[in-house]
């Protein structure tokens, strides 16, 4: 069998251990490499000729990316799951307990457990590379560093640098490291290893302590000050959180017992609650996210079918979102793009987001005013149809109105070569009816991308009939590219994601005519999850944008989409959310930090609000309309699987990810529960509120959809 660790002794007394796990691009740690590793840390103590040690990885571009993920899913209970970190914490400790000088040379992703690793050796020395990242990310796993990390972290760069990189999982590159003495050194590339060598050599006294302001200072002084840092911490991740993630806390309570009582009964609280976590539901569908998303980047989104290369884009319109769609292709995709809009001023708009987009990199440092300079000379602009006969797809992102998409697709297929894709970014219209104007309609596909462009992390890609394997193999790719998380929908009013959005918000509104209060209703559904409110939502997408929506999807699929008749109202007063300053909310006083309803609002929609229902209920009431809705886009095989489902709503619209995504939710939460919630909503409400077949079907049968 071949082996990850491999040790080879210098002349010069300083033993070199390489590890490189075999068959595998990243180095990740499993359970069964802890004898191998305790066996060679035996070898080394009985060997009075070796004077230093320097740990590496045989893989060019990492150290070690982190635990292996897979191996949390086989522990099928918490005493098998505490045992994992145990082991982790016995093999560290020997490590760290070596009177030899031990030296972590790290180059490339050194993450979570591999973090861990470095922190148990005594000195750490990094490269200058941009690949080089650290950092602990385990609690977007709904986890928590069980190799020893909430104890050695805090006691290396102090606790509050160590609780800001445990609470946030963010990635420290090399200068930040080296400035919060997480390294000891940073280096090219090319010296790492003479380097690492010359530190074993030198020994313990190397090490940098790390620099603590005058406040963190006093505060990390004594058990008493301490505790105002954790209880400080705790109130904000309760704010955060609103108790939805266990994680956090259990971080801060590792890091406080530990600092207070000692390394021993921190390890022990650690792999305690390490191992409560790994059982517990959120940790459970956070990976569940996590072994999707990373299924689905193998995936070309049509069966045996490869990409083309994508050499360059032309994106239609210079609005906000072709602006957007512009900027992700150049900067994150590398790939040129040429913006076409009929006059100048969309263009500037769409050059002058790029440039403020990539003006933030430059003030963070995270780029030099060069690169910015070469990824803004990647965007162009025309205002006729000039230097786009080679661009291979074409992204349009103009008004809603199929008549000027249709002349669109003509311009596209008489500008443009004959292999070269059409994109539309529809966010309504079906891509079939789009196509019909099309001579190569194998060609037409919807892309559509959710507003900030540069934020929101799914984008679908929407075939019609007869879009060839290819286009939509290509698509995939190329919004993949971009940063984009990609799920293939199949065509139809409202595709996926604004399909399950639409009731959601139609009831939420529904609610709020009921007598809610704006505020309450908003809340209610923070709490269960969401990131926004629907009426915060409402007002940001634009009240305006939710009215076009509507009959649209009434039309084709019937009358559960239609919306009350409130939003004419709205419209009437001139209310159409934060683009015009106006609606649902107050705008323009900066002063107040928290949003304010703007209370004529209810004047404007003829309700006195006084009532204020239960939170959960008026949840449940608007997130069961979208389960409801999911279940008939997988019957109607609009979503190919449940998987892409939780993705898309997730990714798309921020279903609380805790929850894994509508049907992981609908799994933990029981079938024939939500048929009976559903059906008496039915008696209370209407009939928007009847469960679709598929879901009686599955109530009766029993059965699930993982």
């Amino acid at each position: 069998m071949e082996k990850t660790f491999n040790l080879s002794r210098r002349e010069d007394g300083i033993a070199i251990l390489t590890m490189d796990v075999p068959g595998e691009t990243m180095n990740t740690l499993k359970a069964e490499f802890g004898p191998e590793i305790s066996e060679i840390l035996a070898e080394i103590k009985h060997d009075a000729s070796v004077k230093g040690l320097v740990v590496i990885s045989g893989k060019s571009d990492s150290f070690v990316a982190g635990a292996d993920i897979s191996m949390l899913d086989a522990c099928t209970s918490v005493s098998a799951a505490k045992e994992l970190s145990q082991q982790g914490h016995v093999v560290f400790n020997e490590l760290e307990k070596l009177s030899i000088p031990v030296v972590a040379a790290i180059n490339g992703a050194c993450l979570g457990g591999g973090l861990e690793l470095a922190l148990a050796c005594h000195l750490r020395v990094c490269t200058d590379d941009k690949k080089t990242i650290m950092g602990v990310p385990e609690v977007q796993l709904g986890l928590l560093p069980g190799g020893g990390g909430t104890q050695r972290l805090p006691r290396k760069v102090g606790i509050t640098t160590a609780l800001d990189m445990m609470l946030t999982g963010k990635q420290i590159r090399p200068k930040q490291a080296l400035k919060m003495a997480l390294v000891d050194d940073v280096v090219p590339e090319s010296i790492l290893l003479d380097t690492a060598i010359a530190m074993a050599k030198k020994g313990k006294s190397a090490a940098k302590v790390a620099k603590k302001s005058a406040l963190n200072k006093v505060l990390e002084s004594t058990s008493t000050t301490r505790d105002i840092i954790f209880d400080q911490a705790a109130k904000q991740v309760q704010k955060k959180t609103l108790g939805n993630y266990p994680a956090p806390a259990k971080i801060i309570d590792c890091v406080k017992q530990g600092m207070n009582k000692g390394m021993i009964k921190g390890l022990e609280v650690e792999a305690s609650h390490f191992a409560e976590l790994v059982m517990s539901p959120e940790s459970e569908s956070l990976r569940s996210i996590f072994f999707a998303t990373t299924e689905m980047k193998k995936e070309t989104g049509a069966e045996g079918a490869e990409p083309r290369k994508v050499n360059k884009a032309l994106v239609i319109g210079g609005g906000l979102m072709g602006g957007g769609i512009a900027s992700v292709t150049t900067t994150k995709a590398k790939i040129p793009a040429r913006v076409k809009d009929i006059n100048d001023k969309g263009l500037s708009n769409a050059l002058a987001y790029a440039y403020k987009l990539l003006a933030k990199g430059v003030k963070r440092r995270h780029m030099t005013p060069a690169v910015r300079d070469n990824l803004m000379a990647l965007m162009t602009t025309t205002t006729e149809y000039k230097g786009v006969k080679d661009a291979d797809i074409v992204v349009e992102a103009v008004f809603e109105d199929l008549a000027l998409k249709h002349q669109m697709v003509k311009d596209v297929e008489r500008e443009c070569h004959e292999n070269t894709i059409f994109a539309s970014n529809t966010s309504s219209l079906p891509i079939g009816q789009i196509a019909e104007a099309a001579q190569r309609p194998e060609n037409v596909i919807g892309l559509h991308y959710f507003s900030p462009v540069e934020k929101m992390p799914l984008v679908e890609v929407i075939a019609h009939k007869t879009t060839s394997p290819e286009t939509i193999a290509t698509t995939v790719a190329f919004a993949r590219k971009q940063g984009k998380t990609p799920i293939v929908v199949q065509d139809g009013a409202g595709f996926y994601v604004n399909r399950i959005l639409a009731p959601y918000m139609n009831e939420a509104a529904q609610v709020l005519l009921s007598g809610e209060k704006v505020e309450s209703l908003d809340k209610a559904l923070v709490k269960f999850g969401f990131p926004v409110g629907p009426i915060t939502l409402l007002d940001e997408v634009g009240i305006d944008v939710g009215a076009k929506i509507a009959p649209i999807l009434t039309q084709e699929l019937g009358e559960r989409f239609r919306a009350p008749d409130a939003f004419d109202k709205l419209l009437a007063d001139d209310r159409k959310g934060r683009k015009n300053g106006k609606g649902f909310y107050q705008y323009g006083n900066k002063k107040s930090k928290a949003k304010l309803v703007d209370e004529t609002v209810y004047q404007v929609l003829g309700v006195s609000n006084q009532t204020t229902g239960s939170a959960s209920d008026i949840a449940m009431r608007c997130v069961v309309l979208m389960l409801n809705e999911a279940v008939r886009c997988l019957d109607e095989g609009i979503i190919a699987n449940p998987r892409d489902g939780d993705i898309g709503a997730i990714f798309g619209i921020g279903f609380p990810p805790f929850l894994g995504g509508p049907f992981r939710y609908m799994d933990s939460m029981g079938i024939a529960t939500l048929v009976s919630k559903l059906r008496q909503y039915e008696q209370q409400h209407g009939e928007r509120f009847t469960p679709c077949d598929k879901l009686i079907q599955m109530a009766e049968e029993g059965t699930n959809f993982y």
